[in-house]
């Protein structure tokens, strides 16, 4: 007679092996397959970490050529010893060249960053503009060389995901899949960039693909230990940033100044921001106004940039001599505000004027700036409890980044990484969070998100304000020859009292249609001039609008939890 527990352990071990089966089961049919796909993430990996390295080097080399300095890394203070007709001209030329190439090689003359890679994996399977993204990593490689004040991850990763789009079409890759080998690319790049493999491998999920599926993790951070491994080959494995001496938090004591940073950071992040949309804004204008071809537009930039440079060449290109003054708090007070402001305007000409580049590397300058300025006056209000400086100017330089690309978690990761200093973890965490909630507050999540809100893309919101754009009303509607098609009379009596949908329209103008006219279906027409009637094309019924748009959203959801 068996006893309940041998009853029990039978069961269980009945369990275990029906498990083991269905384990090699899913091994023999899916194994080869998703080994296949590990390895083109690797390829990835390497073809994007390479490309990163590339023009991270081309960028010192050319720099090198036009400032006449062995050493990028200190290209600031070596400009102040050149001739200032010399430093005005170079970002004027500079900027010429830019607008010629964006001009000629894309639509709207504007360079691809980081915002379209976004717009790709959203709205378009994982794909971005190739001739145009080639264009804009040439316009933006040329304005980093040339004393533009920008960053250099925004086209890497658009660089990246020029790659990842090609293999795509090459293998036609579905939605899915072409989603995932972008976070591959993303996260190569980002990691090759700045030695950073964690947060690579974060930043491709939390700001590009914006979910944390399981099935994408493998294959993301297969991709992003590739992009790493060529970053050290070649530049070893030393961090980016280094700090003076270990920093230590006095927890209770500091604790609410860090508090009181983060805030201070998202307003900066957010005034940053708004700067550089109104900058855009205004040059827009300007440029309507006075006719100026949209092909100079960036050499005005230039000249303005190259105006500031004279008296503060602090604010050429990536900045990373002045963020590592400020992360060892060998800046003054003066001087540091001075350098915050005039680095804010320069980012903002820069990217007003179309130049090309990231935003990534400027808010991490602007927010050492802006930290180390908060320690100084800390440590000088409460000199007995204050710790060093350059802690707060870490932490800033988490916080306002953070708050900037609306992605804390991966932001405070690159920090340490970048510093190489994982023991002043909780003053950066406790500033990221609360500059990351009220930016969030005061823009559309991120300066991405932003960017594409002021073109018409609706992400901020999620899937459920997005997803209807996806679809045009002439791939949901019933034809005429539909045998369920809506009545012909029925439809133009609509047509003439104005009730009908272009052809071209989405769902997303569909849909407020159908709440304001009360109607079950909407025709649909070609509109051929004003002399030529329209055509009708058929109907679009409001029962089939959203079963496709709930269709849409379960897809989204089974992929985003799979």
């Amino acid at each position: 007679m068996t006893t309940p527990r041998q009853t029990f352990l039978a069961q269980s071990y009945g369990q275990a092996l029906s498990a083991c089966r269905d384990g090699f089961r899913v091994i023999r049919q899916r194994g080869p397959s998703q080994v296949q796909f590990w390895f083109i993430a690797l390829l990835i990996g390497i073809g994007a970490g390479f490309a990163a390295l590339f023009f991270r080097k081309g960028i010192n080399s050319l720099q090198s050529l036009l400032y006449g300095t062995d050493d990028v890394q200190y290209l600031h203070s070596f400009a102040q010893s050149l001739p200032w007709y010399w430093i005005l001209m170079i970002p004027i030329f500079g900027g010429l060249a830019v607008g010629i190439i964006l001009h000629t090689f894309t639509r709207d003359g504007r360079a691809r960053s980081v915002a379209e890679v976004i717009e790709g994996a959203a709205m378009h399977d994982g794909r971005v503009e190739t001739r145009a993204g080639v264009a804009s990593a040439v316009a933006s490689f040329i304005t980093l060389s040339s004393g533009g004040s920008t960053g250099r991850e925004g086209p890497v990763v658009h660089m990246a995901a020029v790659i990842s789009t090609k293999v795509c079409r090459l293998i036609k890759a579905d939605g899915v899949t072409g989603r995932d080998l972008l976070g591959c690319a993303v996260a190569a790049a980002v990691s090759a960039s700045f030695n950073a493999p964690i947060a690579g491998a974060l930043f491709a999920l939390e700001v590009v693909l914006r979910h944390f599926a399981v099935h994408a993790f493998a294959p993301i951070v297969i991709a992003s230990v590739a992009g790493t491994v060529i970053n050290r080959i070649e530049f070893g494995g030393v961090t980016e940033f280094r700090l003076a001496q270990p920093e230590m938090l006095q927890f209770y004591v500091e604790l609410p100044a860090y508090l009181m940073l983060g805030l201070v950071s998202g307003l900066v992040a957010v005034v940053l921001m708004r700067t550089i949309f109104l900058a855009d804004n205004f040059g827009t204008v300007v440029q309507t106004r006075t006719g100026l071809p949209r092909w100079l537009r960036p050499a005005v930039a230039g000249g303005l940039l190259g105006g500031i440079a004279i008296f503060y060449p602090h604010i050429i290109g990536v900045g990373y001599e002045t963020t590592s003054l400020a992360l060892t708090g060998e800046l003054g007070l003066r001087e540091v505000m001075i350098f915050a402001v005039l680095k804010v305007i320069a980012v903002a000409i820069t990217m007003a004027g179309r130049m090309g580049g990231g935003v990534f590397s400027p808010s991490l300058m602007v927010g050492a700036l802006t930290g180390l300025a908060f320690g100084l006056i800390a440590t000088s209000v409460f000199p007995d409890v204050s710790g060093s400086v350059t802690l707060y100017a870490l932490a800033g330089m988490g916080a306002v980044a953070a708050a900037v690309l609306g992605a804390p978690i991966s932001t405070t990761l690159i920090v340490f990484e970048l510093t190489g200093d994982w023991q002043t973890g909780l003053a950066v965490m406790v500033s990221v969070s609360l500059s990351t909630a009220l930016a969030s507050r005061l823009v559309h999540r991120s300066f991405f998100l932003t960017q594409l809100e002021r073109r018409g893309v609706h992400l901020a919101a999620g899937p459920q304000a997005y997803l209807l754009a996806m679809f045009r009303v002439t791939s949901v509607m019933r034809k005429p020859d539909d045998p369920r098609a809506a009545d012909d009379t029925a439809c133009w009596d609509m047509v003439r009292e104005g009730t009908y949908l272009d052809g071209s329209a989405t769902l997303e103008a569909a849909m407020p249609v159908f709440e304001t006219a009360s109607v079950t279906f909407i025709p649909v027409v070609t509109l051929r001039g004003e002399d030529m009637p329209p055509e009708l094309l058929g109907a679009l019924f409001h029962v089939d609008a959203l079963r496709a748009y709930n269709r849409a959203l379960a897809a989204t959801a089974a992929e985003e939890h799979s």
